[in-house]
């Protein structure tokens, strides 16, 4: 099998710390995730990390506005040019000081930089021909502690910043002759947000107290007068043209020329500001307990100022009169960032406590996007059958499903008290089965999505891990209070039975597909092999030499691999229960060490074990994994490592170094043993046995850790649970060549020759023999379709297999849909009793064909549901139209009735008038 995985994207975890930003054209998110970048994608319900990583954290993100360069910066001060469209790092500027903002200006021609107490303007890479794109263009000094916002004014020209010092400037970045910086006053608290009106000069101030100041000029935006340079060069090359004519220039008769110049610009009234309002919070929310605000944003053309406050609430006001709009609380957790969109229709919430990202539409009231990964440590995960979705489980005591493919979490059952040690899928896809550490083990419905049982045991246990069988129908758990394992039924939900033999707490439980075999690992340093049906009890004890961490059956069943507190990995027979072989990796952990260590990262390594190992889906290779960044892949045949992969490089994470920094050492030792006790950046040294950091203390580095490894059914990727969220590593179809009986004569040209010639057979054949898979795709889409059944025919059992694996492969993402069943129909009809015989060995293909087509029949359902509906709503409104004009010509044929009826009538008025008047006429005559 050939390793060529690659970082695909990262689940579990939406926000970490730092800014969120809207795109240009509003449709998506981007979202800081520790070290890495994810976009979620609104109109697609889609999102996706890119494959760059920082050195650590990230804090800053801007966006430029044509949408195509990102500028991140880190904790460090690092800042990083990333192409969105290449997703690769341009080029990086290290500022030296720790940036609180980064924002491109409207134009695009400039960004500006919030720098300790400064504001730096450098120049927008691309715009100029510049080796290195971070040109600095001016700097601008002024305030006295550290800067906290930007805002530019809509031509670019102006900038306003916000600092801690409460004040705000208003800096001119051109020379202009009535504006070069004004100073606004007045806050009482430190500046949160200084925001330009739309094509204005007006203000607003949002201060951390809840206090809202308007400024307002008296000098419109296009009433700037921006100094003439030509001018004033003008000028200079004619004195210098006089004194070379006259020989003498004297300095009398120049520095009359500028106090005139002076005097001209004295003349020119100068921009003043005078306040226009003040607002308070405090008023809004009438609260005992005022809580901070935290973050501020405002949208020009509406004129829309969201607010959001440390318990969790934001305000949605409209300025310049501060109408409240609209309200809400989304958490008792403090809102980190706020954005919104280019219309203003859609406001972006994040916050860091929960890990929650929301994006709220206030005109319906209603969520287009809400995601929150695990608010602690993601525990485990497995796959569903066929691949589709991730379930996981964290320290919080939540149970999360995820679309593989989307990326987002579309259901959690909060129904656990404790921690979640282990997940597990029924072999129809239709149950989750989850054990915990509150002594409960749950299964949830996912088609109703509800827990409809819950397990327990007669004594209160706590649960460290979980199993079910192949066919769903028993579920096994491991106590780590009473050392015994508990089988349920899962019709009833009664207990069947205990099975006690193990002396110390049980660490791993799994199932053999083959036979139904249990097998159990302990810290008493053995491995016990249960029969569950027919002969029930214990069959077989194997004695180790360590501690049991965890253990995997092959996907056949008839293999199972045990890793062992001694970091060796022994592979083992299930029937005869022999050893096969065995690995020794603690050097292929690598030798991390933490910060706050007294020992050296060898010798600290010797406490290290692979504690989560997995078999690949073909049975070739197990992945194993432990507390370090590295997760290794061997062979189970040569029992050798074959990759290894570095799951992370940020060193915002402890356990990242191997070596002693020097830079961080000190007479007394190193300085991350030192603790202060004075900052909210002090240092603590932790208890002796905290794996996960003391939440108490008042700082601590969550340390890297693989928590569990699950490798996809399909075999077409495998996912990784860290310390931060999901690693998803999927197969890259372009970095392989794995050709099948090459020889000298199979090549491009000859497999096209044999199509051209009509050998049809020989060309599907001499294309999987070189196995490219754009050339396997140009030769099956250049045969008709009427001749793929005789093919298939004259094909032997090997090719049969490649071609049902690339059906399901071209599957996924192909728009031939029609083309490719077409072939899939006669396969499976001709070859169906074989591929049934040798179902272990296609089973990866069979599972990633059932995962497209299930995947492609949903979404043609859409689409066909979509068009029914809006064809039924055009029928139904046109056929209101109709009636509405039948209506209408009814009404118009009543009134004209009733005209002709009013006419009728006034007509015989008229002839009853005229013969009374002739009658009286007769008389008078």
């Amino acid at each position: 099998m050939k390793f060529a995985f690659q970082f695909n994207n990262l689940l579990g975890s939406v926000y970490r710390k730092g800014n969120i930003t809207f795109t240009p054209d509003g449709n998506s998110v981007i979202s800081p995730v520790g070290n890495r970048i994810s976009a979620f994608d609104l109109k697609n319900n889609k999102s996706q990390t890119l494959p760059v990583e920082t050195r650590v954290n990230i804090v800053c993100t801007a966006l430029s506005p044509d949408g195509r360069l990102a500028i991140v910066v880190t904790e460090e001060g690092e800042g990083h040019l990333i192409s969105l469209i290449s997703n690769s790092i341009l080029g990086t500027h290290h500022f030296h000081h720790t940036v609180s903002q980064v924002k491109f200006a409207p134009d695009g021609s400039k960004f500006a930089v919030t720098r300790d107490t400064v504001v730096q303007v450098f120049k927008a890479p691309g715009k100029t021909r510049e080796f290195n794109p971070f040109v600095l263009y001016r700097t601008f000094p002024g305030h006295v502690d550290d800067t906290t916002s930007i805002d530019w004014t809509s031509d670019s020209r102006v900038l306003c910043t916000g600092s801690r010092d409460r004040r705000t400037r208003v800096i001119a970045i051109e020379r202009q002759k009535n504006l070069s910086v004004y100073d606004l006053g007045g806050l009482r608290d430190s500046v949160v947000g200084s925001f330009f009106d739309y094509n204005s000069l007006d203000v607003y101030c949002v201060a951390r107290d809840g206090y809202v100041f308007v400024w307002l000029s008296d000098t419109e935006l296009s009433g700037l007068k921006p100094f003439d340079e030509n001018k004033k060069e003008a000028e200079s090359e004619e004195e210098e043209e006089e004194g070379e004519s006259n020989k003498i220039v004297t300095k009398k008769s120049k520095a009359k020329k500028e106090d005139a110049r002076e005097d001209e610009d004295s003349l020119i009234a100068k921009v003043r500001y005078n306040p226009g309002g003040k607002f308070n919070y405090r008023d809004v929310r009438k609260d005992s307990e005022f809580s901070e605000l935290t973050t501020a944003e405002f949208h020009k053309s509406t004129h829309l100022l969201v607010v959001a406050f440390s318990d969790g609430t934001f305000y949605l006001h409209e300025m310049p009169d501060f109408n409240m709009i609209q309200s809400l609380s989304i958490s008792d957790q403090r809102v980190d960032s706020v954005a919104i969109n280019n219309t203003g229709d859609l406001i972006g919430l994040a916050c860091g406590g929960l890990g929650q990202l929301l994006v709220w539409e206030w005109q319906s009231q209603s969520y287009i996007l809400k995601q929150q990964g695990h608010s602690n440590d993601t525990t485990c995960v497995t796959y569903s059958p066929d691949g589709h979705n991730i379930v996981t489980g964290g320290g919080d005591g939540k149970v999360k499903v995820w679309n593989s493919l989307s990326g987002f979490c579309f259901v959690t059952f909060p129904e656990h008290c404790g921690e979640i040690t282990g997940v597990k899928v029924t072999q129809n896809g239709k149950s989750v089965l989850s054990s915990s550490l509150d002594g409960t083990v749950r299964a949830f419905d996912l088609t109703r999505y509800r827990n409809y049982k819950t397990l327990t045991s007669p004594k209160p246990d706590q649960f460290s891990c979980v199993a079910v069988d192949g066919a769903g129908e028993i579920v096994c758990a491991g106590g780590t209070a009473e050392f015994m394992i508990y089988v349920w039924t899962m019709k009833t939900g009664r207990l069947l039975q205990t099975l006690a033999g193990h002396q110390a707490p049980i660490s791993s439980l799994d199932f053999s597909l083959s036979d139904g075999t249990l097998a159990s690992g302990s810290w008493d340093q053995t491995v016990k092999l249960w029969g569950i049906y027919e002969q029930a009890g214990m069959r077989e004890t194997i004695d180790l030499n360590s501690d049991v961490l965890a253990l995997s059956f092959r996907p056949d069943g008839r293999e199972f691999a045990v890793a062992t507190l001694n970091a060796h990995i022994t592979f083992w027979d299930t029937s005869s229960a022999q050893q096969k072989g065995a690995v020794e990796g603690r050097h292929d952990l690598g030798y991390p060490r933490k910060d706050t260590d007294k020992v050296s990262g060898k010798t600290s390594a010797e406490g290290k074990a692979f504690e989560t190992l997995c078999y690949s889906a073909d049975g070739t290779c197990v992945l194993a994994a432990g507390r370090s960044k590295n997760v290794c892949i061997y062979s189970v045949l040569d029992q050798m490592l074959v990759k290894k992969f570095t799951i992370s490089c940020n060193h915002s994470l402890d356990g990242m170094e191997e070596f002693l920094d020097k830079r961080k050492m000190t007479a007394w030792g190193s300085l991350a043993l030192v603790d202060t006790g004075q900052s909210e950046d002090g240092t603590a040294i932790a208890l002796p046995g905290v794996k996960r950091g003391d939440h108490s203390s008042r700082f601590w580095r969550p340390e890297v850790r693989v928590y569990s490894l699950q490798f996809s059914p399909t075999g077409r990727s495998w996912v990784a649970s860290t310390t931060e969220g999901l690693l998803l590593y999927s197969l890259d179809q372009g970095m392989v060549f794995d050709p099948y009986h090459l020889e000298m004569d199979v090549t491009p040209a000859s497999v096209r020759a044999a199509r051209d010639k009509g050998d049809h057979s020989d060309a599907v054949m001499l294309a999987f023999r070189l196995n490219e898979q754009a050339l396997i795709q140009e030769v099956l889409e250049s045969i008709p379709v009427n001749s793929a059944a005789m093919i298939i025919d004259s094909l032997s059992d090997v090719y049969v297999d490649k071609l049902l694996a690339f059906i399901g492969d071209m599957l996924e993402g192909t728009a031939h849909i029609e083309f490719y069943l077409l072939w899939l129909m006669p396969l499976l009809t001709s070859h169906g009793p074989k591929l049934k015989q040798r179902s272990q060995q296609v089973m990866t293909s069979l599972r990633t064909l059932q995962r497209n087509i299930s995947r492609k029949y949903d979404e043609l359902r859409k689409i066909a549901d979509h068009n029914k509906y809006t064809s039924e709503y055009l029928l139904a409104l046109t056929h209101l139209k109709r009636k509405k004009k039948l209506k209408e010509e009814e009404e118009e044929e009543d009134e004209l009735r009733d005209l002709g009826e009013e006419s009728e009538s006034s007509e015989e008025e008229l002839s009853w008038k005229l013969d009374d008047s002739s009658e009286d006429g007769m008389d008078l005559t």
